[in-house]
């Protein structure tokens, strides 16, 4: 019978030891360590986004239980308070790393978006995560409540987090936003949170094309009207300019102003962008693939462990949200690579319940549902029983 190395050990093979320890001696996150390696931290909190715990307790017990196991995983039983010190003092840096080397592996297998045009797509938009202020006190939100801002530059390109910036909770997206890394002939979409018309300004400028939502109280002027005849659920396509004192200052360039109704609810909605050739439909259906960065978020939040943390420190709550991007991106990985049509969700689900068994991952992963082996015979585990 093959023997095979668990589920979890199996999936640990994407990331290099030897770049591992590169990162290490970079980040010099084992400085005055002493037995407790970097590695070993990072499989315990991987562990607990794979195997949904989402306290110290519940990381340390359920190593515990598959101590045998651990040995194949390159790691030793942990405790608690080693985890929690290592959390609060080791530098995030490591696993902020560590997210853009399983970025480029995912990245490289993963499908094209679903658009004829050869630009880059992505999304750009942020989610909050609340804390308790209490707790959480350098994470200022509100008067009362704590958060921290999750910023995302969501690559439509299979939907991966292409760039991840996290930020206390009172920073608005148009201030973080000049930090997310753009080239020229990117498509990039937005909601109406981003609308700065000195940013729009400097995209047009690096030769970026933006498509975003019009304000409703947005001075403008039409200065060239197009047919829509021909298009479906497109009400109008007019070329303007912005007419009001400081806007047209900030953006003195043409705009494409379009309007749409969704037929699924239908409701109209007003598309802005700076891209004067391509169809008004496939301008609308870029805005409306935006929903997948919601898709990401939820997600994230409902999957992954990223609303209650194992550590109450800055550098805590950091690295648990790289580990869990992490994490995120091998499991994209699996998904991109196997033949069952797998998703996140149910991945998630099942995982769990796998993670220690000894099996081949891609049997596992292309045939979730086939046995073991073909030669497996359950009556040679049943036991005789004799009743009186």
């Amino acid at each position: 019978m093959s023997h095979y190395n668990t589920v979890l050990g199996q999936m640990l093979k994407m990331f290099s030891r030897h770049e591992f320890q590169n990162l290490v001696s970079q980040t010099k996150s084992e400085y005055h360590a002493r037995s407790f390696s970097s590695w070993n931290h990072f499989v315990s909190m991987l562990f607990g986004q794979l195997a949904g715990h989402d306290s110290l307790r519940g990381i340390e017990a359920g190593l515990a239980t598959q101590a045998n196991h651990l040995y194949h995983l390159g790691v030793k039983p942990i405790h608690r308070s080693t985890l929690a010190y290592a959390n609060e003092h080791r530098p995030q840096e490591l696993f902020k790393k560590m997210f853009f080397q399983m970025l480029s592996k995912c990245q490289s297998i993963a499908p094209k978006h679903k658009f004829q045009f050869k630009n880059n797509l992505y999304s750009l938009d942020a989610t909050t995560i609340d804390l308790c202020l209490s707790l959480y006190d350098w994470a200022k939100f509100r008067t009362t409540k704590g958060a921290v801002k999750l910023h995302v530059k969501l690559n439509h390109a299979g939907y991966l987090p292409n760039f991840a910036v996290i930020t206390e909770g009172a920073i608005h997206e148009s201030k973080s936003v000049t930090s997310i890394p753009l080239e020229r002939n990117d498509v990039v979409v937005f909601d109406r949170g981003y609308t700065k018309y000195q940013w729009y300004k400097s995209l047009v400028d690096k030769g970026i094309f933006f498509v975003t939502r019009l304000k409703k109280n947005a001075a403008y002027k039409v200065v060239k009207c197009k047919s829509t005849t021909k298009y479906k659920n497109i009400y109008s396509d007019q070329i303007i300019k912005l007419t009001g004192f400081y806007s047209k200052q900030n953006y003195p360039d043409l705009l494409r102003r379009i309007r749409c109704k969704n037929p699924e609810t239908g409701k109209f909605i007003v598309v802005l962008t700076n891209h004067l050739d391509w169809s008004p439909q496939t301008i609308a259906r870029i805005y409306k693939d935006r929903w997948q960065i919601e898709i990401f978020f939820k997600s994230l939040k409902q999957q992954l462990k990223v609303k209650s943390f194992v550590g109450t420190s800055k550098n805590a709550l950091l690295s648990q949200l790289w580990i869990a991007l992490i994490a995120y991106l091998m499991l994209s990985y699996l998904k991109f690579k196997s033949k069952f049509k797998w998703s996140i969700y149910t991945l998630c689900s099942v995982l769990p319940t796998n993670i220690f068994s000894k099996r081949n991952l891609w049997d596992w992963l292309n045939d979730p549902f086939h046995a073991k082996s073909k030669n497996f015979n359950a009556s040679n585990l049943q036991y005789c029983f004799n009743f009186f």
